[in-house]
């Protein structure tokens, strides 16, 4: 009996020791599996480059949360995870990510209040909140502000291609605007001053990682969120990825407090990174690539400002440039929407001040470029001269033409005409900007009364909804028998389909005016079909457009309000028990619902993807009809 008893012990110890050297080898297989996120430890080249350019925080790791969601596309995209790898999170994945970016700062109030902290959970490197001008701050030299909630994990370098990742979230910095009203650290999660908690909310968290993906699968250049981890109690990290996440805030400080060799360094950082990423093709070497530099700023941000005024997004553009991606891109959806219609009086309500409206955004993303010719002149001149000095810049000239050409072709290009044919519509002067008026005069229109109050500020709401008529007109045409230059749409059916919800019934009247428009407005979209033909007869490429079209003008449009709804929707049944996997799942699905937009550059992992696994319908149902409910509003 003792002989049985020294066996099994044996035995059991044995088994013991084949657990371990399992699960060690099983650890060691997960770490290298998912090795590429050991890259995001915080170390960055900014911190090398402009070493006056952030804070250095201790990082410690909470050992906590749930992933609630993973970009596994733009993760491979970006080598995090192999091509192949399922669209499914594994638990070997997920604790991967809670290592990465489960973490936050020990910030100041921590340091002073000394707090106890296991020395285990340190990060050995110490991570960066960068500093950047920021209108909302007393100082306007952005010797206070920056990343107020948010530190940069690091860069992934794959394929040529360097991406700056960071995390909202980890914590108060001393940069918060609550930070610098308090006149004193703060501890994080505390409530007490505005913008001083330091915590990112789980609802505004899934509400970017939409709204981000949709517009980058809408070819508009933005940030991209690469992962929310679920905190608990409604807080939630979401880590944020672009191929260079500089603001114009970023320079334009050391252009304001007038240090130049930080500007220099800051500046010259800017352009290497785009350089290097292929963004940009700048030759020039010294002083002179400042002006190659400006030349490529204005026509984007020109090109930008087009997209957000044509598709209707609101993204609140000031001259700090700080609600903005230096290579002319969204970040911080906080405040980004996507109207259903012209709603271009529309103010978001940020308790000190009113934002921009979307008639505003062209003039402010010009004064972004002016501010940049002013910087520009002081790198190479040393001279620091008045920004009115520069209204007249040859370059900031230039932005004028530059925006008039974007939204002229981004107009055509959403009413479903392909590039060749937008190029034989140009090849006619004048024939686009008649068709603009008539365009113009209905998009533009608004509904009886004056500017009301809205849920988060004010708006005058748009009268026609001229998306339905870009998508509707090209079917008539298409269908009808007569003489391609005798094909019409009925005025009352053409007045009824482009009316909009917010129409009121003296609104609803169809005036001579009107009808005299309504005519106007179809010769002048039959004279674009037939130039875009060219050689072809017009009633030829009317497929093609109404299949375009149709894409470009869906009525299931995610707008602000809807997405605000949705996500509420999400959360309710997230406190019932709506799993993460289902989480998932719909952002997915939602998201991919707005893939296929033609002429979009997406990588062929979007290309390659199928729809997402089975849903909880009821859910998802009850989201598409909230879209549905909110197509036309802000």
């Amino acid at each position: 009996m003792a002989a049985i008893l020294v066996n099994l012990i044996f035995l059991q110890g044995v088994w013991k020791k084949m657990t371990v050297k399992h699960n060690g080898a099983k650890k060691l297989a997960q770490e290298s599996f998912y090795s590429s996120f050991d890259q995001l430890n915080g170390v960055h080249p900014w911190m090398e480059a402009v070493q006056d350019g952030f804070i250095a925080y201790r990082v410690r790791q909470l050992n906590t949360g749930k992933i609630a969601y993973f970009n596994f596309i733009l993760a491979k995209e970006m080598g995090l995870i192999p091509p192949d790898h399922p669209e499914t999170m594994t638990d070997e994945l997920e604790d991967k990510l809670i290592e990465t970016f489960s973490i936050q700062i020990i910030n100041e109030y921590d340091e002073l209040s000394n707090r106890r902290i296991d020395s285990t959970t340190i990060r050995p490197h110490k991570y960066m909140a960068t500093r950047y001008l920021q209108l909302q701050h007393a100082n306007k030299q952005g010797k206070t502000s920056g990343d107020g909630r948010g530190i940069w994990n690091g860069t992934v370098y794959h394929r040529g291609t360097t991406w700056d990742v960071s995390s909202r979230g980890t914590g108060v910095t001393r940069l918060s605007p609550g930070a610098v009203q308090a006149q004193r650290p703060l501890k994080t999660g505390g409530t007490e001053f505005g913008y001083g908690c330091g915590l990112a909310e789980i609802d505004e968290l899934f509400g970017a990682s939409i709204l981000a993906e949709i517009m980058h699968l809408q070819g508009i250049n933005t940030e991209r969120v690469l992962c929310i981890v679920d905190l608990g109690k409604g807080y939630g990290i979401g880590v944020r990825a672009a191929q260079n996440l500089i603001r114009p805030a970023h320079l334009f400080l050391y252009l304001k407090q007038e240090r130049i060799q930080e500007l220099k360094a800051a500046t010259d950082y800017f352009i290497d990174r785009q350089v290097s990423n292929k963004a940009w093709n700048i030759k020039a070497r010294g002083n002179a690539k400042y002006d190659e530099m400006l030349e490529q700023v204005c026509k984007s941000f020109a090109g930008f400002a087009a997209q957000l005024d044509t598709d209707y997004i609101f993204a609140w553009l000031d001259w700090d440039g700080d609600n903005v991606l230096a290579d002319a891109g969204i970040i911080d959806y906080g405040s980004v929407r996507q109207f259903g219609i012209r709603h271009d009086k529309y103010r978001y309500d940020d308790v000190e001040r009113f934002s921009t409206n979307l008639n505003e955004q062209k003039a402010k993303a010009k004064l972004i470029v002016q501010v940049f010719a002013q910087m520009t002149d002081y790198l190479q001149t040393g001279k620091k001269k008045s920004l009115r000095t520069f209204a007249s810049h040859p370059i900031v000239e230039k932005f004028n033409t530059h925006f008039d050409q974007a939204r002229a072709h981004r107009i055509l290009y959403r009413m479903g005409f392909s590039e060749a044919q937008r190029e034989n519509i140009f090849a006619n002067k004048g024939l686009f900007e008649n068709f603009d008026k008539e365009f113009s005069f209905f998009e533009r229109a608004k509904i009886s009364g004056t500017t009301e109050k809205v849920a988060d500020g004010v708006n005058h709401a748009a009268l026609f909804n001229m998306r339905t008529i870009m998508r509707e007109l090209p079917h008539i045409l298409a269908k009808s028998p007569l003489p391609f230059e005798k094909r019409f749409m009925l005025e009352n059916d053409f007045f009824k389909n482009i009316l909009s919800s917010f129409a009121k019934a003296r609104d609803a009247r169809l005036s001579e005016k009107h009808r005299r428009h309504i005519a106007s407005f179809q010769a002048a979209y039959r004279d674009l079909i037939t130039a875009a033909a060219g050689k072809s007869k017009p009633e030829h490429i009317l497929k093609g457009i109404c299949d375009r079209a149709d894409v470009l003008n869906s009525d299931k449009r995610i707008t602000g309000n809807a997405l605000i709804e949705m996500v509420d929707a999400i959360i309710n049944e997230k406190k019932r028990g709506l799993s993460m996997t289902q989480i998932q799942r719909i952002i997915d699905r939602l998201v991919f619902e707005n893939s296929g937009v033609p002429e979009s550059p997406i990588s062929r992992f979007y290309k390659e993807k199928e729809k997402t696994g089975a849903v909880k319908m009821d859910l998802y149902a009850k989201l598409l009809s909230l879209v549905e409910e909110n197509k036309e509003s802000i």
